[in-house]
């Protein structure tokens, strides 16, 4: 009896000495059914014992990449990956301890980030979404979602690990996320790994690392005038530390972003912001990374004419033209109610980004993939003629006449228009204005107006004149 009790005392020490003295660890998110960025150098990093050897295996590979733990025992290396496929195995070894991975996918991947567009699913009832879930069973598209949490300091980990594509993993994800991921894998025959790191109500100060926001005064005057929430937080950098930062170094192919609502009140410096941020994130990641993210929709705003989010959506288009890499996907004509700030129509919108993906980084030719953004514009005689950038075909109208474009002189009146078509560009006027300065399309909180290019993508709402409102 004597000896058993010492042999069960030994194997609890065994199995539980083992686990309380384990020290190879990797963050969360390397886990079963993740997705790594196919044809790439990729990262991987965790901790050990300080001076151990860390060996990582793929089974696409031949070869064993062995790297040595630092004095704080963090250790970091690149694994080189080959053409999409999968499952694979992926396998760390220090010393007596493994960690095995069975099912890893090599493909692309993506994250998505921004507010609660980005982050709305079935959770919030999205009969899209719910109409998805019976079908949800595509072992090609993974599914990786962020808990929400903030921090006073970047962070090194997340809660959270990847998930094979099931009924259970999409109701809670982004709608937004999970329409890209279909419509890339379908297009492209590669798997899709999907992030979705998103925050309703969030300003895109919290996104941006602090250091950054408050190194410029312009950008710090307008983050004071986030204020404080029980529901979401608005200090700055707080959610690039708890819900970015972490995945910083995990290859990606780009990044998705849908916000501004929260920032209408502060819009004047909205370009400004993002250029920070991206700039920042590609900074962080050491990869001009391609950027595409929504222009914020029709809304009320509580302000029946008014013109606030007209003025974010102004800075969004300049971010679109000026930003290098990036694309701007307007969703004009997707809204079923304005009095409704979280348009339903997420299948759309994500088609249209996964239209930018398809042209730029799959480099699939595509004319006119792009909304029209106002470039210049010509006065003659009595009339105004505006060009577009990225238009080479010919604009269309849903109607007979152009809606909500209006055109003003020098008493900075604006009376009603109308429009005319010549090809790729627009001729404004209005009997009531004999010498126009100034013309104004869709430029309201909730216009919604009827004037696209033929592929059915919305000319983005604009104005010529930089008149204070």
């Amino acid at each position: 009896m004597k000896n058993l009790k010492l042999l069960f005392v030994t194997l609890v020490f065994l199995l539980y000495g083992n686990l309380i003295y384990a020290q190879l660890r990797l963050p969360n998110f390397f886990s079963d059914h993740m997705v790594l960025q196919r044809e790439s150098a990729v990262n991987l990093w965790g901790w050990g014992y300080a001076g151990s050897t860390v060996k990582v295996h793929g089974s696409w590979n031949k070869d064993t990449v062995t790297v040595k733990t630092d004095a704080n025992g963090k250790w970091k290396l690149k694994i080189n990956t080959v053409q999409a496929g999968g499952p694979y195995k992926l396998s760390v070894v220090s010393g007596g301890e493994l960690i095995q991975f069975t099912d890893v996918l090599l493909g692309d991947v993506f994250l998505c980030s921004g507010q609660s567009n980005m982050e709305w699913g079935g959770n919030q009832n999205l009969k899209e979404i719910l109409d998805e879930l019976p079908h949800a069973n595509n072992p090609n598209i993974r599914l990786l979602q962020v808990n929400r949490n903030g921090a006073l300091a970047p962070q090194e980990n997340i809660s959270n690990g990847w998930s094979s594509l099931n009924e259970k993993a999409l109701k809670p994800f982004s709608a937004i996320g999970y329409f890209l991921a279909k419509e890339l894998n379908k297009k492209q025959g590669v798997p899709i790994g999907i992030v979705n790191s998103s925050w309703g109500g969030t300003a895109a100060e919290v996104w941006t690392p602090k250091d950054q926001v408050e190194a410029d005064q312009a950008l710090l005057a307008f983050s004071k005038m986030q204020k404080a929430n029980d529901y979401r937080p608005h200090e700055n950098g707080v959610l690039w530390n708890g819900m970015i930062a972490p995945l910083v170094g995990f290859n990606l192919k780009g990044f998705f972003w849908y916000q501004g609502e929260s920032n209408v009140g502060s819009s004047a410096g909205y370009d400004k912001l993002m250029k920070t941020m991206v700039n920042s994130w590609r900074s962080a990641w050491e990869e001009e990374l391609p950027f595409y993210f929504v222009q914020i929709a029709p809304y009320a705003y509580n302000s029946k004419g008014g013109v606030q989010s007209a003025l974010l959506r102004e800075q969004q288009a300049k971010t679109a033209v000026e930003l290098p890499r990036s694309g701007m996907v307007v969703v004009t004509d997707l809204v079923d109610n304005v009095h409704d700030i979280h348009p339903i129509q997420k299948q759309g919108v994500a088609s249209r980004l996964a239209k930018i993906t398809l042209a730029e980084i799959y480099q699939i030719p595509t004319p006119d993939y792009k909304s029209p953004i106002y470039s210049a514009h010509v006065v003659k005689g009595d009339k105004v003629e505006v060009t577009f950038h990225y238009l080479t075909g010919n604009l269309v109208t849903r109607g007979k006449e152009i809606t909500d474009l209006y055109i003003a002189g020098e008493d900075k009146v604006f009376h009603k228009a109308s429009g005319k078509i010549q090809k790729d560009k627009l001729l404004v006027f209005s009997s009531k204005v004999a010498r126009p300065v100034a013309v104004r399309f869709g430029f309201t909180d909730t216009a919604m107006p009827n004037l696209f290019n033929e592929k059915g993508l919305p000319v983005s709402p604009f104005r010529t004149d930089s008149w204070v409102d």
